[in-house]
């Protein structure tokens, strides 16, 4: 992984994912004590920063691997990323996904046209599903995190973010990012190291799924007992990638864990506050911004939005966090 592969990405997604604003409060500033800076990645194309990987990896396909199909599996922002982006290139696509994914981002995946196979998380393994049906159909498969194109697609998200707060001046600044498996948080590290180096990438993750913070505080890679069970399904992996890990390892500060009752509320503060729709995975980044301030040094800090798929009955419980 280089920057320049995520160049080369950013040349190739051009006119199709789009370049998703900054936004600010006062209101935030305010209980974050600091200035916050909310790059909005919930108002990309399938509501999250995964088109961009997806479009970066099948566009580097070759005629024949497109021609065949590509397969994935995720659940659920991952998989709508892939599925149309291979919708707009006119391969099948087959995704795999945990039957207690968020039925918005099923059924999205499944109305983008791509094959939706169901499994269940607890006691099935999706890489041996994945690779069984890969082999059989000889499809394509596009990792969700732990591969080069799809980091170097979500690394798109770090060049946006360096030229955007240099714009506004801002040259020093924690940047925090919700982290699974850290394709996204491994890309935007790669891509500040280059063109913003006084910008520090940090992880943002759930309670009880807080592999990527241990892994960089004890130096290897670290597991997460539990699989399922969190709000923040975005960003719940079993532990970091071989590929992710060691690019984390040498760019990015300490993570900060978070509470699901914070991912809430920062939900709720962004819809009211800012006006987007936020996935409470997606919140995370913003959650450590707003109700972690005594682990920031500075006067700003950028949080990283990073999807709006989010269910109804559960964004309204978001909602009633600001009574």
């Amino acid at each position: 992984m280089n920057i320049d592969m995520i160049r080369a990405a950013a040349t190739r997604i051009a006119g199709h994912a789009r370049r998703t604003p900054i936004l600010t409060s006062p209101f935030l500033d305010e209980i974050a004590g600091r200035r916050v800076f909310v790059k909005a990645e919930c108002l990309q194309h399938t509501g999250s920063f995964k088109f961009r990987g997806g479009r970066s990896a099948v566009s580097a396909l070759t005629d024949n691997a497109l021609k065949t199909g590509v397969i994935a599996f995720s659940s659920g922002n991952h998989a709508q990323g892939v599925a149309l982006a291979a919708r707009d290139f006119g391969a099948p696509a087959v995704i795999i996904m945990p039957d207690d994914a968020p039925a918005i981002k099923i059924e999205n995946t499944r109305a983008l046209g791509a094959e939706v196979v169901l499994y269940n998380r607890e006691t099935e393994d999706r890489d041996a599903i994945g690779a069984q049906l890969a082999q059989e159909r000889n499809l394509t498969l596009i990792k969700p995190y732990d591969q080069p194109q799809v980091i170097a697609g979500q690394g798109t998200t770090g060049l946006e973010i360096a030229e955007e707060m240099n714009a506004l001046g801002v040259t020093k600044a924690d940047v925090m990012v919700c982290c699974g498996g850290g394709g996204l948080t491994s890309g935007i590290a790669l891509a500040l190291a280059a063109d913003a180096p006084g910008l520090r990438v940090r992880p943002a993750e759930p309670e009880e799924f807080d592999d990527v913070t241990r892994s960089l505080a004890s130096g290897r890679i670290e597991s997460n007992t539990r699989r399922s069970g969190s709000l923040c399904d975005a960003i719940v992996t079993q532990q970091p990638g071989d590929l992710t890990f060691p690019i984390m390892q040498k760019h990015c500060g300490p993570g900060v864990v978070v509470s699901e009752d914070e991912c809430m509320r920062a939900v709720g503060l962004a819809f009211d506050r800012l006006r987007i729709v936020v996935e409470p995975g997606g919140a995370a980044a913003l959650a450590a911004a707003l109700f972690h301030a005594d682990t920031f040094e500075g006067d700003a800090v950028i949080a990283v939005a990073t999807g709006g798929n989010v269910d109804a009955d559960i964004f309204a419980q978001a909602l009633e966090t600001l009574a």
